[in-house]
Parts: C-alpha cells; sequence; structure tokens
C-alpha cells in the first residue's frame, strides 16, 4: 500500500482560491465516492477548513508514475467537481498553488497537520478533531480502507503524544484567540461593546470564551438553527437570533465575528451601510474566518469598518508564537522518528504475503515427501532407509530453484545477486578456506 497526499493551504493559496476548493460537510459524502469513482483510487479522504483543503490517498499502485497519474487525477477531479475555470486552465492554477507528498513525506504531514505544526496558528487543538472528523467521514463514506485506518490511527497516536510530551499547545493562541485579542486593540475596554457571533460551531465558541474572559458581557449569536445559537447563549449569556434576524441587531453590533459554513456570503455591503447609519457611523470590527467567506469583501470599503479575514490574523498570531517554537522543534524530531517506524512497518508487510506462499509451498513439499514415506513404512520398508531417503528428497527439492537461479545469476554476472543471497540463506564465506599468496 501507498500513500499520498494533494492540497492546498494558507501558505500555497490565496482566500480566494481556497474558499473555491472547500467542501460543505452536508455535501462530503457524495464528493468522497464522486473522487473515487472518478480517478480510480482504493482510498480516499478528504480535510477542508478554513484554511486548508487535503486529499489523502492509499493505493495499491504505488511506483514512481503510478502515484504521478493518480495527483493529476485528483488535480483534475478537483477542478471539475468544483467547475473553477475551464478544465485545463483550472487545473494548471491548482498546480500552482498546490503541494504533493508520497509515501514517508506524506505521513510526516499528516503528522504535522494533526499537531498543529502546519496550522497558522501554531499547535491549534482544533485541527486534530477536524482531522478525526474527515477519517470518520471516509469511513462512513466507505471511501476508507484497512491502508487509510494505519495511516490516521498512527497520526492520531503520535499528535496524541506529542502534545502530552511537548509545550506545543500550551499557549491559549488560535484565530479565535487572535481575533480577540485584536479586537482589544481597537476597543480598549471590552466590557462596554456588544459583540455579534454569527455561527455556532466551535470556532465560534472559542471565541465566545475569549470574549466572556476580556469582560464582553452583551453577546448576540446568530445561527441559521435557533437550538444551535440557544445552547452558546446558554453556555456563555447573551442573545440567541436567527440568521435571517442579522437586519434587525446587526446595528448594535461593535465587533462582529463570524464562521459558518454557507457557502456564500451572510453579511453584504448594503447591509453594513444600513447598520453604519443607524449607529450614526460608529466603528465596526469585524473579523471573518469563514471559507468561503462569510462578508463580502467589498465591505472593506466603507470608512468606518474594520475588516479582517483569516488570514490577516497572522501578523497578530506571530507574536504569541515563540514560546512554541522549542517545542515544535521537538515535535519535528518525534514525527521524524514516527514516520520512519511507519514506513519501516509498511514496508515489512509487504512480506508477509511472500512468506505466508513460501511457508504453503515448503509444507507442500514436505506433505508430499512424508506420504510417500509413510507408504513405504506401510510396506514393511527399514524405517532408517525411508528416513535417509525422505531426508534426500527434501533437501533436494528445497535447493533445486535457488540453485537454478544462483547459477543463472553466476552466469549473467549479477554478481549483487550472489551477495544478497549469501546474506538470505545464512551463509558465510570462511576465510581461513580462502587462498593467499605465498
Amino acid at each position: 500500500m501507498g500513500y499520498f497526499t494533494a492540497g492546498i493551504n494558507h501558505r500555497t493559496a490565496p482566500i480566494t482560491l481556497r474558499e473555491q476548493v472547500a467542501f460543505s460537510t452536508d455535501k462530503l459524502a457524495d464528493a468522497l465516492q464522486d473522487a473515487r469513482q472518478y480517478t480510480g483510487i482504493d482510498e480516499i479522504a478528504i480535510l477542508s477548513t478554513c484554511n486548508r483543503t487535503e486529499i489523502y490517498c492509499a493505493t495499491l499502485h504505488h511506483d514512481e508514475s503510478s502515484i504521478q497519474d493518480c495527483y493529476q487525477q485528483i488535480i483534475h477531479w478537483l477542478t471539475r467537481y468544483h467547475s473553477i475555470e475551464s478544465h485545463q486552465t483550472g487545473s494548471q492554477h491548482l498546480i500552482e498553488h498546490s503541494y504533493f507528498f508520497h509515501d514517508r513525506e506524506a505521513v510526516k504531514h499528516l503528522m504535522r497537520v494533526a499537531c498543529g505544526l502546519d496550522s497558522m496558528v501554531l499547535g491549534e487543538p482544533q485541527i486534530l478533531g477536524q482531522l478525526k472528523t474527515a477519517y470518520a467521514s471516509a469511513q462512513e463514506a466507505g471511501t476508507a480502507g484497512s491502508g487509510l485506518n494505519r495511516l490516521f490511527q498512527h497520526g492520531f497516536t503520535t499528535a496524541k503524544q506529542i502534545r502530552t510530551e511537548t509545550a506545543i499547545n500550551q499557549q491559549p493562541v488560535s484565530v479565535a484567540y487572535a481575533a480577540t485579542r485584536l479586537a482589544k486593540q481597537i476597543f480598549a475596554d471590552l466590557s462596554q461593546n456588544t459583540a455579534l457571533l454569527i455561527g455556532a460551531g466551535e470556532t465560534i465558541e472559542l471565541t465566545a470564551r475569549h470574549l466572556c474572559q476580556q469582560g464582553v458581557s452583551n453577546i448576540i449569536v446568530a445561527n441559521r438553527t435557533i437550538e444551535r445559537a440557544k445552547r452558546l447563549t446558554d453556555m456563555f449569556g447573551g442573545k440567541p437570533v436567527l440568521l435571517s434576524d442579522l437586519p434587525q441587531v446587526l446595528h448594535e453590533s461593535d465587533i462582529v465575528i463570524s464562521s459558518t459554513a454557507s457557502p456564500v456570503p451572510v453579511l453584504g455591503k448594503g447591509a453594513i451601510e444600513r447598520a453604519l447609519k443607524q449607529r450614526k457611523h460608529r466603528p465596526m470590527f469585524m473579523v471573518d474566518i469563514a471559507v468561503p467567506r462569510d462578508i463580502e469583501p467589498e465591505v472593506s470599503e466603507l470608512s468606518d469598518v474594520f475588516l479582517y479575514t483569516v488570514d490577516d490574523l497572522q501578523d497578530v498570531i506571530e507574536d504569541n508564537l515563540q514560546q512554541r517554537k522549542d517545542a515544535a522543534q521537538q515535535a519535528e524530531r518525534m514525527i521524524e522518528a514516527d514516520a520512519f517506524e511507519f514506513m519501516t512497518r509498511l514496508r515489512a508487510l509487504d512480506a508477509v504475503h511472500l512468506l505466508k506462499q513460501y511457508r504453503q509451498n515448503t509444507e507442500h513439499l514436505r506433505d508430499q515427501e512424508l506420504e510417500k514415506a509413510m507408504q513405504w513404512l506401510a510396506k514393511g520398508a527399514n524405517p532408517e532407509e525411508v528416513l535417509q531417503q525422505f531426508a534426500r528428497a527434501m533437501t533436494n527439492k528445497m535447493m533445486h530453484h535457488p540453485s537454478v537461479q544462483l547459477k543463472l545469476a553466476a552466469a549473467s554476472g549479477q554478481h549483487e545477486k550472489l551477495q544478497w543471497a549469501e546474506k538470505l540463506l545464512g551463509l558465510e564465506t570462511d576465510p581461513t578456506t580462502s587462498t593467499q599468496d605465498a
């Protein structure tokens, strides 16, 4: 079984491209099955977050040429599935912004993603849960088998060990934390401000937690379903509303942080302009964490709005990373060792079928000669002579094929094969038998 990973992330692609290839949760099962049918790849899992879209694959055809073909197929499928420009132009555009890892490098990449080394926020914990969800989705869709199971489970184990044994995620650094810190730089006393949180997922929950810690007590949570919005307001206080009610509450909000799975913006420039008029142009701080974006980019043109996207938070985040960098170096060493161990085990599995077949062939020879020996004994033959004949026959038959191959290797000058056979057969040249000139 061979592995490869193809994808784009916040380091290789702008948000405009990342949002084009994002997958919504409700369509992921269909996408997985469509990808496998289109590409013919044995096993496929898709990880899609605001910062990355990655496709993890396991295939029985893993020579270099086949892997490159699989990569091209994945890129073509992504282009076709998301209708990115023309098929040929879109594929080239994706290739220019994508990355590709094969076997050991693919294993290392999954481990780095799982423990947050490849995240915008070094060591952020949410990605591990997102990776587990991606794998579970592939299992449910029937596109993940024993190959991806082996890869993901090893990655989860390594991530858990790294998070336990290093300080990779001990400091409160996340996109949600960065958004809150940026809000504090704009509004000196957050206790005097009203925050509108759009969405009710893990990122919004974490944002609500950070805002409460900074003194914000007036929180509005807007969501597609009132039940999920109410779940957050029950935890942190505030008012739950539906997304359709946003025009009625937008003007109350000094801080707007949005992270939904909507394929289209939930806030447009016109709605913000109307809210600003009601606010008498008091400034609004807005952070759009979603990919695809929740807030129309044109909103940034309004003079009384401070609009940031996930990419804009990078500078804020950098200030909080220094304490994690030593831990990251330690984590990289652990990943290097674990990836080597994983590939060693994987290569060892390649010999299992061969050893099983070799044993079956040997046992078949044994049974044949044993049956002959039993027949001679039943006829009253001398037991000692029968045993000797049995031993000679077994020796000759077991040596026949290796002897033929060794002679052919010697005749064709394949000295490396002879040396390898010497190790395989456990033979050592006795130095006392070599001849030297006197």
